[in-house]
């Protein structure tokens, strides 16, 4: 399929990295070396983003039928590709076992997140809507043949 193309091309043009969210968890250090020399409401943002970085693993954890925080911190522990694959339901080394993100891929997800994320920032207002809830009738409805 298309999909597969641009992600096999992408792969070629940057290479790729320890998919399942691992790539994600192991950039965390790399940002806390950084808090020491930001300033009070700049460590606001990055706790942050060091937490949405815990979110995909968390959720394909989670999406598996286990407790995400418990997944997150079993693969802190570790280094390197190590991750949980959600298909053997097993903690094993990612990059062996083919899962895979390219890291182009991985690399404008974040990109494109900041880009966003510093929009609103900027943004002296931001006009959300809240979906309607539908009233459900007492009487059961008739059929739309009629």
């Amino acid at each position: 399929t298309e999909n597969a193309l641009n992600a096999t091309r992408a792969a070629i043009e940057e290479g790729v990295l320890p998919g399942g969210g691992v790539a994600l968890l192991r950039a965390i250090p790399a940002l806390e070396k950084l808090e020491e020399k930001l300033e009070e409401d700049e460590k606001t943002g990055l706790r942050i983003l060091k937490k949405s970085l815990e979110i995909p693993i968390r959720l394909i954890a989670e999406n598996a039928g286990f407790d995400g925080a418990v997944v997150v911190e079993e693969v802190k522990k570790n280094k390197g590709a190590f991750g949980f694959n959600a298909q053997t339901m097993k903690y094993e080394d990612l990059m062996a076992s083919g899962i895979v993100d390219p890291t182009k891929v991985v690399r404008s997800a974040l990109e494109n997140a900041a880009s966003a994320a510093s929009m609103f920032l900027i943004t002296e207002a931001v006009v959300g809507e809240y979906p309607e809830k539908e009233e459900k009738s007492k009487m059961p409805s008739m059929p739309e043949e009629y």
